[in-house]
């Protein structure tokens, strides 16, 4: 499996910047190949991690899921 290293901070400003969905670079990366993606602060230490499925029906299902778990978080804090 193929590991990529993103720095957080600069990746998400970048997404914010380009006004571009972070699913939609996902989407852009999908080659059949499952991929690690590790998302690092700026001391290079591990936030979190994502493994990038191989198909597109995968990562939909993912982004659904992603989707509902944050807006059940969100919902908590109200």
């Amino acid at each position: 499996m193929q590991r990529i290293e993103i720095k957080a901070e600069q990746f998400f400003e970048l997404l914010k910047l380009k006004d571009t969905p972070m699913w939609e670079i996902f989407s852009q990366m999908i080659d059949g190949n499952e991929k690690e993606i590790i998302f690092l602060d700026n001391e290079d230490k591990v936030i979190f991690n994502y493994i990038l499925p191989p198909d597109q029906e995968k990562l939909e299902e993912d982004r659904k899921e992603f989707s509902k778990q944050f807006s059940d978080k969100l919902a908590n804090f109200n």
